[in-house]
């Protein structure tokens, strides 16, 4: 009879790893998300009803939905064209190139909006090329989109390599040699294989334009019913000690942002299991 030998791991049994994966996920996610919700409940029904259906914070709902959908769907494009380049050739200066995607991760925030607005406002290097055509880039709604296509790039590209990394280029030349011409052979053989890392970096770039702050309160302008953002409106909020208000503008912003991932996260599923029945 063979001796049944223990199956050692190299981390601790399942208990142990469990219990400390719920307390770090109650101690920075969920109990944060309480407190937003307890002191949200500061307000009467009614009061909370007026304060996130106001006429200004609707208007900084939509801006900051809009942008960020927008800057996601650019991302997805672009981003999926410099995942290529990366992977697919060589050329000089690539690791710089590659180094230079994380920097939107690495390079605070601010200063992002702070360099992005000298750039582009009227005098700046690009905006005063613009300018003479009326194309308005700084404290306008593309001026946001801008500095979310900055700030969402990264999680698109990063998203996307290790696919292409991973794909062969023995599909590309079968389909080559059966006649297939490039157009063909991108969407019937390397798309499908594409489109879950792209749902993916999509949903990762627009969550995190959502609640981006740093790098679009310079750029915005911070004009109230055109391209006030809804953080903006909540440190507003904040600054005024109006508490209760700003948590239930975040609240709805939460379940927006959470409804929305719900449903990419859906699409993602259905996409996946369509594509491994075909």
């Amino acid at each position: 009879m063979a001796s049944q030998v223990k199956e050692k791991r190299i981390l601790p049994g399942f208990r142990i790893t469990m219990g400390y994966s719920i307390l770090y996920l109650s101690l920075i996610v969920l109990i944060p998300l309480a407190a937003l919700i307890v002191k949200t409940a500061g307000l009467t029904l009614p009061q909370f009803w007026h304060t996130v259906t106001s006429e200004r914070v609707l208007a900084s709902y939509r801006v900051s939905l809009l942008t960020s959908l927008f800057a996601a769907l650019v991302n997805v494009v672009f981003g999926l064209i410099v995942a290529w380049v990366l992977v697919r050739y060589r050329f000089p200066g690539k690791k710089i190139v590659d180094g230079l995607i994380d920097m939107p991760f690495a390079l605070p925030t601010a200063v992002a909006g702070i360099a992005l607005t000298s750039i582009y406002a009227p005098n700046g290097w690009i905006g005063s090329l613009l300018d003479p055509l009326g194309i308005k880039v700084a404290y306008t709604p593309l001026g946001i989109t801008v500095a979310l296509i900055f700030i969402g790039l990264p999680f698109v590209v990063r998203t996307v390599q290790p696919v292409l990394h991973d794909l062969e280029n023995d599909m590309e030349e079968a389909a080559a040699l059966l006649g297939a011409h490039r157009w063909r052979t991108f969407r019937k053989v390397l798309l499908p294989e594409l489109i879950p890392p792209l749902i993916t970096g999509f949903a990762l770039a627009f969550s995190r334009g959502i609640g981006e702050y740093g790098s679009v309160v310079f750029i915005s302008g911070n004009m109230p019913m055109k391209t006030e953002i809804t953080p903006l409106l909540i440190i507003t909020k904040l600054e005024q000690f109006e508490y209760s208000q700003a948590t239930a503008i975040a609240l709805v912003l939460l379940i927006i942002s959470f409804a929305l991932l719900l449903l990419i996260n859906t699409l993602q599923r259905w996409t996946n299991r369509r594509l491994r029945t075909s």
